[in-house]
């Protein structure tokens, strides 16, 4: 059975988009309660300005106190060299820094160019010595900037080569942070990075948005392209702060569903999923997204195992 693996990000890209502060406790009991669903991989948090994202001023507290799965990996966003520092600090061994394919884009998020956002990262990495931690380097904005419009593909390649002749052992995620590209432009982009850049230690990931109602098809299309770690937010949860318009991240259940009903194996509990996906999406109901959550529960599970999912309890 073909696989893939669906990196849960609910608790940075999902939570970050909320503007009432949700509770420490309430946070660590959603974030248990994904972890429990049988994801490999969790975006926990960010180590970023509280000033910018009050919301994540928390990740700290929370990488100390959630009881999480032995295995399961923890990742944590940074957008420049202090919240590295931080991150190391705190002990995470898992990284994820940002940087915005376009210009517009990337001063509106961390008030840099892409040039100076790219000569920190790469001061900040090689300055790490030999004990670095796990990288991961996502690109915004690989195909739409709420400013400039349809970014070209030419621009990603070269940001893709420049992270690799600075990190050779790089997952890199591309981004489409505002939700409008289509399946047409992932197969693309993709069609052009997967057959030349991955490596034994370059990967790729795909982080889409439903903005349009298309971000299923494009997961599934970054899939055909070859792309096997699909990044989604159960409840549809998200948003860029700095990305106007962009609504909120392709759900994890309906990704899961998708997969699942294609015979492609997600290792997910898709029961336990829809059950976390609902307490999440309670958080913020008017920004909450996805379709499956909204189809009548038994006929969701259907084929799925229902009857070891507790339906109708």
């Amino acid at each position: 059975m073909s696989q893939v693996e669906i990196l849960e990000v609910a608790p940075r890209d999902g939570f970050q988009a909320v503007k009432p502060f949700i509770p420490t406790e309430t946070k660590i009991a959603l974030i248990e309660q994904l972890a429990a669903c049988g994801f490999k991989r969790l975006e926990i948090g960010s180590f970023v300005s509280p000033k910018a994202i009050p919301q994540l001023a928390d990740t700290g507290e929370i990488l100390r106190r959630a009881r999480l799965p032995k295995g399961l990996r923890i990742q944590v966003l940074v957008p420049n060299a202090k919240g590295l520092e931080m991150a190391l600090a705190a002990g995470v061994r898992e990284i994820i820094w940002v940087i915005s394919v376009s210009e517009s884009h990337n001063r509106a998020n961390v008030n840099r160019s892409v040039d100076e956002s790219f000569g920190a990262f790469e001061a900040a990495w090689a300055g790490l010595g030999r004990d670095k931690p796990k990288l991961r380097l996502a690109l915004s904005t690989c195909f739409d900037c709420p400013w400039e419009g349809r970014v070209p593909e030419a621009s990603v390649i070269r940001l893709v080569e420049r992270t690799i002749a600075a990190a050779p052992e790089v997952e890199i995620a591309i981004c489409d942070t505002t939700g409008r590209a289509s399946p047409d432009h992932v197969g693309s982009l993709f069609g052009r990075l997967m057959p030349r850049y991955p490596s034994a230690g370059v990967t790729f990931a795909y982080h889409g948005h439903d903005t349009y109602g298309l971000g299923v098809a494009n997961a599934l299309e970054a899939y055909r392209q070859g792309v096997r770690t699909i990044d989604g937010a159960a409840g549809g949860l998200g948003g860029c702060p700095f990305a106007p318009g962009a609504a909120g991240n392709t759900a994890s259940e309906d990704l899961v569903f998708a997969f699942e009903h294609m015979g492609i194996a997600t290792g997910i509990d898709f029961g336990k999923l829809l059950k976390a996906a609902d307490a999440v999406s309670r958080v913020a109901p008017e920004q909450a997204g996805g379709k499956v959550r909204i189809v009548p529960r038994q006929r969701a599970l259907a084929g799925f195992g229902a009857a070891t999912h507790g339906v109708g309890a």
